[in-house]
């Protein structure tokens, strides 16, 4: 007998306590999942010890499947934790991988014996029509879009499913995660920022991004209407002050953002955003001057190199004098760039890297309040491209420091050693020795230590302004090398590290 379909959603956990944010995913699966259903989240965020939170539940409460979001990097060694104690305690339950991790690497998800459905892409769809198939109703597993499985112990990939833009009616109900405002962190934006996505996807295709893997190339905006009324229950309801956008790309084209950068100046709340040097460029004075009134206070735009020609084997779409244009005009306009880099490619892997240094210090110039973020290029493998790329401009081959094949993980549990969440983390790569990551790394020291990010709302001012003094002659002069004196000093002050903590 078949019956309404009831899931629980986990999310395990991946910040360090005291910095959750809303887990926006998860609220966008309960909302769509609640339409036929119902559903319950838990967030390893939040709820710290939360593999016997999901153990006390399950023996408590009635579900048709178990759904784990699950990022690379950090947060797979806990996916796995919370996975496998609900295969030994409920070992029927049908357990669902879905995000980025099992979209990336489906085989190597599935391959686990405690994984029985991965959901590729965007799980709304896929999901609900797989629990409600375990439940006794829909039409059976075989023809769910966009789903992996199991069968007689072969693995089966459905075909994916077409880009969704959603239900723009839904209400995300926050209300399943306790007291929302506990989400609200103090950040330089605010004392009580709130997350939130609004744009869905990225419309380019660079190599190296999980967006472009997972959406293949297409995006949507939210309309006006659900923006404004997301943003106002956040600020009027929760008391939020200020908004961090966790979009693939807010700024796209100019016509459909105005509509939505006038809500923001209504509601009138400092926000930070993903954007592209090429997309701020082409905004009109007017459109610029809408977006001082709307609050912006940061962009974050991958600049990525100095090298025309790694860009264009990356496919970003951009060109380096347009890195060096948007912080000029992010200068003019009051808006600080965030500007990360990919540092230590395969090929040329040190001349590269000096060449982004120097570029960096030409963008110190041009405008000194860029906040820089400095990663290792880590590239996706080419199987894990979405389906519409690959083979199309293979990158090239990826050899080690002895010049072998790199050889990706072929387990969810050889992906939680530290090399490659390194490696997940842009932090590391197998063709580095230690001399280029002690090259980086001291880099990175001098140049943080010269120029404190403004995010860093711990670190006393006096404090920072004696880094600043100490890391100048180093900067000056180029001596990057073993700054004993500026590692010690962060032992006392321990500036902030934006790509490690967020903003």
């Amino acid at each position: 007998m078949s019956h309404a379909p009831r899931t629980l959603l986990i999310n395990p956990t991946i910040t360090s306590r005291g910095s959750a944010r809303f887990p926006l995913s998860l609220l966008n699966l309960a909302a769509t999942l609640d339409q036929a259903g119902s559903s319950r989240i838990i967030d390893g965020n939040v709820d710290r010890d939360f593999v016997a939170l999901t153990l006390q539940t399950l023996a408590s409460e009635r579900f048709d499947a178990v759904g784990v979001s699950v990022m690379g990097g950090p947060q797979i060694a806990p996916s796995i934790e919370v996975s496998k104690a609900i295969r030994e305690h409920s070992p029927a339950m049908p357990i669902v991988w879905g995000g980025y991790f099992p979209t990336l690497y489906t085989d190597t998800a599935l391959g686990a014996p405690y994984v029985d459905y991965a959901v590729r892409g965007q799980g709304e769809e896929s999901l609900v029509e797989l629990v409600a198939a375990l439940s006794g109703q829909g039409s059976g597993v075989a023809s769910i879009g966009g789903l992996s499985w199991k069968r007689d112990g072969e693995l089966v990939h459905n075909p994916s499913r077409r880009f969704s833009r959603g239900d723009q009616s839904l209400v995300l109900p926050y209300e399943k995660l306790g007291d929302p405002r506990r989400y609200l962190a103090r950040t330089f934006l605010g004392r009580r920022t709130a997350a939130h996505q609004a744009a869905l996807g990225c419309r380019f295709r660079c190599t190296f991004c999980g967006v472009a893997a997972m959406f293949g190339g297409a995006t949507a905006l939210p309309t006006v209407q659900r923006l404004e009324r997301e943003l106002s229950y956040l600020k009027y309801e929760l008391g939020a002050d200020s908004i961090q956008f966790f979009d693939h790309n807010f700024f796209d084209r100019e016509a459909e953002m105005i509509p939505l950068l006038e809500v923001m100046a209504k509601l009138e709340m400092p926000w930070w955003c993903y954007a592209r040097a090429d997309a701020l460029l082409n905004l009109s004075e007017s459109t610029w001057e809408l977006v001082r009134k709307s609050r912006l206070r940061m962009a974050y735009i991958g600049a990525e190199s100095p090298s025309g020609a790694m860009l264009k084997e990356i496919r970003k779409g951009t060109r380096p004098d347009q890195t060096l244009q948007v912080a000029e005009l992010c200068r003019r306009h009051g808006v600080i760039p965030e500007l990360s880099f990919m540092v230590a490619p395969p090929v040329n892997t040190e001349e590269e890297t000096e060449l982004t240094f120097e570029f960096i210090r030409e963008l110190k110039q041009i405008n000194p309040a860029s906040e820089i973020i400095v990663y290792v290029y880590t590239p996706l493998p080419e199987s894990s491209r979405h389906e519409k790329d690959r083979g199309k401009r293979p990158s090239t081959p990826l050899l080690d420091l002895h010049g072998e094949p790199v050889v990706f993980p072929a387990t969810p549990e050889e992906w939680t050693q530290q090399r490659w969440v390194d490696y997940a983390c842009h932090a590391d790569a197998p063709w580095l020795d230690d001399r280029m990551r002690r090259r980086i790394r001291d880099f990175v020291t001098v140049l943080r230590c010269r120029y404190p990010t403004a995010q860093d709302l711990r670190s006393p001012r006096w404090a920072k302004r004696g880094l600043s003094a100490m890391a100048a002659w180093r900067y000056r002069q180029r001596r990057y090398d073993r700054p004993w004196e500026l590692d010690l000093a962060n032992r006392l002050v321990r500036l902030r590290l934006p790509q490690v903590s967020g903003i």
